[in-house]
């Protein structure tokens, strides 16, 4: 009897069997590129994010005039604003001040010169619009002292103005990502007219501060340690009742601050310029802007919260996004807050501030404006800006100097 053959199926033939191998090595060859490229660019993405913002050029200096001291600049939605702002320039001047706009056309602005510049200054094109306003601490006339506040990485520099009396409450401005304790100077004015003593702080890898190992930003997350100490050197001057002032990123390490300052006990109150309340709202609005595609924005976010993905990133700790995001630990909040915010915000958008208003109406007060930019309030509408923080100040008691009954 011959033995039966089992019929061989058709997808188990030799050359069947190697096509399908190289199908599968193909596929998975295409999978592991396409996985790796998506890991490639949202590791570009990530490292954006954690780099220290350089100041660019974002303005023309299209002509400026001596005689009537009025300069020219690109027509933007930043350079036709009112109010009075500073122009980084670069060459026989670094800095200038502009103020009313006198014209407007299609493409350009002519606004008056608040710097004196004469026939002998040369001013390159290339230019930076900027809310600052005043670019150093004596342009205040008010009295000053540079300090030092020591942190775990060094000497970190202050600017410290007194208060006109001896005061127990004392106020720490906290400048944004990409900027300096310079930004903070406009708002030193109402405090000091308050009678509250105000630090100027700088913190790791702002440009004046010790550079973090890596160097680059955590959003907040380890900033505040640097801030802290701050606190601390007030503190051991006689401080017994501290008000953070935050500006834009500022406001997230304020945040950060009255939730996990080793200080919190005298913390009793916040003012925030145009802050940082939720930092995964703000980059997907960036990315969204950018055109960035959704998968690769999470994709990228996902990445800053992995230590194995930081030689991809940048960043030199894990980014803590839940930690970041004051909505979710609203709840723990316990000091009064002043937010001043526009509607017309678009870097750090206004709809988490309203968020944070509508969870804790009881501790937060939210002052919106309409028609400026980001953290360009005090320059578009000085008077409100200043009589409401000073307003606010004085309904929470901490306004007019002189020591607690407590």
């Amino acid at each position: 009897m011959k033995a039966s053959r089992r019929a061989v199926p058709e997808d188990a033939r030799p050359g069947t069997v190697v096509a399908a191998r190289s199908a599968i090595v193909a596929l998975t060859t295409a999978f592991l590129s396409a996985t790796g490229l998506l890991a490639l660019l949202a590791g570009r993405v990530a490292r954006r994010v954690v780099t220290p913002a350089a100041r660019g050029t974002d303005t023309t200096i299209v002509d400026v005039d001596t005689t009537a001291q009025t300069i020219t600049l690109s027509h933007s939605a930043d350079t036709v604003l009112p109010g009075r702002y500073g122009l980084f320039t670069t060459g026989t001047q670094s800095y200038v001040k502009v103020g009313t706009v006198l014209t407007a056309r299609a493409d350009s602005v002519t606004r008056k010169l608040l710097t004196q510049i004469d026939e002998t200054d040369r001013l390159t094109s290339a230019a930076a619009f900027s809310g600052w306003y005043f670019a150093e601490p004596g342009e205040l006339h008010l009295p000053f002292e540079d300090v030092s506040i020591p942190t775990a990485l060094g000497s970190c520099p202050a600017w410290l103005f007194p208060a006109p009396a001896v005061t127990d409450v004392w106020a720490i401005h906290i400048h944004g990502r990409g900027t300096t304790r310079a930004e903070t100077l406009r708002g030193v004015p109402v405090f000091h007219a308050a009678g509250i003593t105000s630090v100027l702080a700088s913190y790791r890898n702002d440009g004046d501060a010790p550079r973090s190992r890596g160097g680059a930003s955590a959003l907040g997350a380890t900033e505040w340690r640097d801030i802290d100490r701050a606190i601390g050197y007030a503190r051991r001057a006689g401080a017994r009742r501290i008000v953070l002032v935050g500006w834009s990123m500022g406001g997230a390490i304020a945040l950060q601050l009255a939730l996990n300052s080793a200080h919190r006990d005298l913390i009793v109150a916040l003012v925030l310029d145009s802050p940082v309340v939720d930092w995964r709202q703000v980059l997907e609005h960036h990315a969204g802007l950018s055109g960035i595609p959704k998968p690769l924005t999470r994709a990228a976010l996902e990445a800053l919260t992995k230590r194995w993905a930081a030689p991809l990133t940048g960043a030199a700790d894990p980014i803590p996004w839940d930690r970041l995001d004051l909505l979710s630990h609203a709840g723990a909040l316990v000091a009064p807050i002043l937010i001043l915010h526009s509607e017309d915000d678009d870097f750090v958008p206004i709809g988490a501030s309203r968020a944070l208003r509508d969870r804790r109406p009881d501790l937060v007060d939210l002052e919106e404006f309409d028609g400026a930019r980001h953290t360009k309030l005090w320059n578009y509408d000085e008077q409100r800006w200043t009589s409401r923080v000073r307003d606010w100040l004085v309904a929470r008691g901490l306004s007019g100097g002189g020591a607690s009954d407590s």
